[in-house]
């Protein structure tokens, strides 16, 4: 048995194993990988690595994404028609800690076909972008200890920040290591995901040229966000980040936690509490009534929203003029 068939046959059992016990599964593509023997088959883990093989594989590859459009992919439950496709496809994009529930069915059923991209470059700190609030001489409150103990917790297990397609030339150099890979699969056709990775590379620097120049003036630099997953887009273009919560976005702020944002916010004199597309705006909408702000989406781009419409480029342009118009840059 070949190496590209093994996974196959592993694949065809699982799916008939399935059949015979009467479970039914769904999954954004409900072929089966592999229709296609034309092209590579490729599993992505989420919205970000979709866009690059899409963009880098061109017709070359067939991809589908394990979160859905408008899910938040963190908390990702794969079915078993997931795992499956897990199982048989050619390449696996994913991103070791993002989600839990692809790392651990990559470990079970990928093997040497998965690429995790954090591997590409060193990951930031789970506290980069951001600021230590220095509270030496304090005495805490049981409940502000509890407000910080997320944080706290975060930065003493070394925790790192995932979200690392917020620096578009970081997303460049990924683009070219699974250019590379893509190759090794498929060597045919190697030259032509060189290309297409070299051309993306381009688009990616122009982009990060516009933020850079977009983000030069302003008269503020700090941003009030939802979570803390912007790190990477802050120390990039010397921004500050204020999160509500840490890296989980569903885990609720307390209450001291909301005071000391919300008093911070006072500070800088922030305009906007900013808000996710894929997140309740409750708290931030708190804050900003409590500042006397308005609310904005920064959209942390972890998956496009369910009515579709635009992609990774454009969506971080939208948030480039969010940024600009909230942090008011000249």
């Amino acid at each position: 048995m070949t190496f590209r068939s093994a996974p196959r046959a592993l694949a065809t059992a699982t799916a008939a194993l399935l059949a015979l016990t009467g479970v039914t599964a769904c999954s954004n593509d409900d072929s089966p990988a592999g229709a296609d023997p034309q092209r590579v088959d490729v599993v992505a883990g989420f919205y970000p690595l979709q866009f690059l093989a899409e963009r880098i594989g061109g017709d070359a590859v067939a991809v589908t994404s394990l979160a859905r459009p408008g899910a938040e992919p963190h908390d990702l439950e794969l079915n078993p028609g997931q795992v499956g496709q897990i199982s048989e496809a050619e390449l696996v994009l994913f991103l070791h800690g993002f989600q839990p529930a692809v790392d651990e069915a990559v470990e079970q059923q990928a093997g040497d076909r998965a690429f995790d991209v954090a591997t590409v470059e060193p990951l930031l700190d789970a506290t980069a972008g951001g600021h230590d609030h220095d509270h030496e001489g304090e005495e805490h409150a049981e409940g502000e200890e509890h407000a910080e103990e997320e944080h706290a917790e975060e930065a003493s297990e070394g925790a790192k920040d995932p979200h690392v397609w917020l620096d578009p030339t970081r997303l460049a150099t990924i683009g070219d290591k699974l250019a590379e890979r893509l190759g090794t699969v498929d060597p045919d056709r190697a030259g032509d995901y060189t290309a297409r990775a070299a051309t993306l590379r381009t688009e990616l620097e122009k982009l990060d040229t516009e933020f850079a120049e977009g983000l030069k003036t302003c008269q503020r630099r700090e941003i009030v966000v939802s979570h803390t997953a912007f790190g990477y887009l802050a120390q990039k273009y010397q921004l500050e980040q204020i999160g509500i919560t840490g890296l989980t976005p569903e885990n609720e702020p307390s209450p001291q936690r909301l005071a000391e944002v919300t008093e911070e916010a006072r500070e800088h004199q922030a305009t906007t509490i900013f808000f996710e597309t894929l997140v309740s705006p409750k708290v931030a909408e708190t804050i900003a009534r409590e500042v006397g702000a308005q609310t904005a989406v920064l959209d942390p781009i972890e998956g496009l929203s369910a009515e579709g419409g635009g992609d990774y480029l454009s969506v971080m342009r939208t948030n480039l003029q969010t940024l600009r118009t909230a942090l008011s840059c000249s």
